[in-house]
């Protein structure tokens, strides 16, 4: 049975995964607008009234950006980053394997 031209089509815009323990897209690490994003929308759903991942004893007092950023730093956002290449391929990657050079400057 012959796939028609729309049945080829498909077939050739399907997204490839790559599956592996390792980064194998990008760098190792968080990009600043991967950190960005993360930081802004978590800071956001703070904001609406989502519960805070970690005991904090002030936190009424706390900024949710500066909530958001402690949560990052911490790594216990339960978040993967999507990143993708140009070939269609992409790899999800759990944002507790990548570094946070952000972090590491600030110690």
């Amino acid at each position: 049975m012959a796939l028609s031209s729309d049945e080829d089509k498909e077939m050739e815009e399907e997204d490839l995964e790559i599956v592996s323990r390792k980064v194998k897209v990008g760098p190792d690490r968080l990009t600043r607008f991967e950190r960005a994003r993360i930081v802004g929308a978590r800071a956001l759903q703070i904001s609406m009234g989502a519960p805070i991942l970690f005991s904090l004893e002030d936190y009424e007092n706390k900024s949710p950006l500066v909530i958001a950023e402690m949560e990052l730093r911490t790594k216990i956002l339960p978040l993967s980053i999507r990143r993708e290449q140009p070939n269609r391929t992409f790899q999800v990657i759990p944002l507790q394997k990548l570094r946070d050079i952000q972090a590491l400057r600030e110690i």
